[in-house]
């Protein structure tokens, strides 16, 4: 992913593409017009109160030290009887699970962990930011396999002809952000042959398993023989809506949890131990509370992909996380990136361009990323000011999208 950067003196080479994230550019661009952001993926409400007053009992009662290095063996327990309730897989809370700050630790300690230098590594395109700068930090190689919109399918053909003997691991991130794609049970054990023909270890992401709207989520680790060479991560943030608190876990097979914990352990050690307390309260919930996301979120999301369409904006194919993509070509002669710097002046709201989240960044060029995990008033607030955009906009010479298609609410 490329960021907007100045050549640092001090910094190694390879980081020197690596600034400020496209999230902190657009979210500091809101401040700043005071408009709406719908651009960085944090929910303008809070988790379940309940889980809330945990935390502060926790605090209390005096959990405010160090924590077991694995975590704490509540939540690991947690955890172990979430996987077990929601996935049907099976881990050992003393050997197979490891509690982290965040799934972005899990998987830069997972890649730090399992890559040599000049490793590759297999991520499907568009991707989250923190995985190529993990890739990159562990001096491995980001081969990216496209996702081809409007349905964010994948070419396995494509996919096997760039796997070398240089090919160490793939990360499958589903439900996918920023896409929304929710990975079939076909098309992971597509992924799974590929992973056992070339003894490749899987890196899954997790961490909107909760947030499905159409389908179901598997874990690429219920595929026969994938449990064996598989790190499932997730976290509480996106499920609870407590991103903040930045508690987040891996479940692996006993020697890729310890490998990992090796390099986690020299990252943060440990975090967040009153945090940890209350999440184990919220996952022994079974789901009372998991469910409560995505029914929480389904108007908003249902309003914004209503509002996108109306304006003639093709919205891509979602079933899960907190975003919708659309193309902007319909509308507009710009690029994304010019198009995102604009809007704030234009309609006082904040998108992110998906040109980022391209290893060729003008893959992404006509694609923007609206994220729809707001209140039902801001997102009102919002889908107003969007119905006046095309006022806003200068003249476009093109009239058709090849690339998305309408999207029914």
């Amino acid at each position: 992913m490329r960021h907007v950067s100045t050549l640092n003196p001090y910094l190694v080479s390879r980081m020197q593409s690596f600034g400020s994230t496209i999230f902190a550019q657009m979210s500091e661009l809101a401040v700043q017009t005071r408009s709406i952001n719908l651009g960085q993926g944090f929910p303008d409400f809070d988790g379940p109160e309940d889980i809330k007053q945990a935390a502060i009992r926790a605090i209390e009662q005096g959990h405010n030290q160090y924590p077991p290095a694995q975590g704490i063996p509540a939540l690991r327990e947690a955890i172990a009887l979430h996987q077990k309730t929601f996935n049907n897989l099976s881990y050992d809370p003393n050997t197979e699970i490891l509690v982290t700050a965040g799934a972005t630790e899990a998987i830069a300690a997972s890649l730090l962990a399992l890559i040599e230098p000049g490793d590759e590594v297999l991520v499907f395109e568009p991707f989250y930011d923190s995985y190529n700068a993990a890739i990159v930090m562990a001096q491995g190689k980001i081969t990216p396999i496209p996702l081809k919109e409007p349905e964010w399918t994948i070419d396995f053909d494509y996919m096997a002809s760039v796997i070398t003997e240089r090919t160490r691991a793939v990360v499958v991130n589903s439900p996918h952000n920023p896409t929304g794609k929710v990975f079939t049970e076909e098309e992971l054990k597509m992924v799974a042959q590929l992973c056992l023909q070339h003894d490749l270890i899987a890196i899954t992401d997790e961490v909107y398993e909760h947030l499905v709207f159409e389908g179901n989520h598997i874990s690429l680790a219920q595929i026969a023989g994938m449990q064996e060479r598989s790190i499932v991560i997730s976290s509480a943030a996106k499920t609870f809506s407590l991103t903040g608190w930045k508690i987040g876990w891996l479940c692996a097979p006993r020697e890729l949890a310890q490998a990992a914990r090796t390099t986690k352990q020299f990252l943060t050690y440990v975090n967040g131990a009153p945090f940890q307390e209350a999440i184990a309260f919220a996952l022994e919930s079974g789901n009372h509370y998991t469910d409560l996301i995505a029914h929480q979120l389904k108007g908003p999301r249902s309003e914004l992909t209503r509002s996108l369409t109306e304006i003639g904006l093709k919205v891509c194919s979602n079933s899960g996380t907190y975003f919708l993509v659309t193309d902007i070509s319909t509308i507009t002669d710009e690029d994304s990136m010019t198009f995102c710097l604009k809007l704030p002046e234009r309609i006082g709201v904040v998108a992110v361009p998906m040109e980022p989240f391209y290893d060729t960044p003008k893959s992404g060029r006509t694609l923007v990323r609206w994220a729809f995990c707001k209140t039902p008033d801001a997102i009102a607030s919002a889908t107003e000011r969007i119905s006046q955009l095309k006022t806003k906009l200068p003249s476009h010479s093109k009239s058709s999208s090849r690339r998305c298609k309408d999207q029914g609410s």
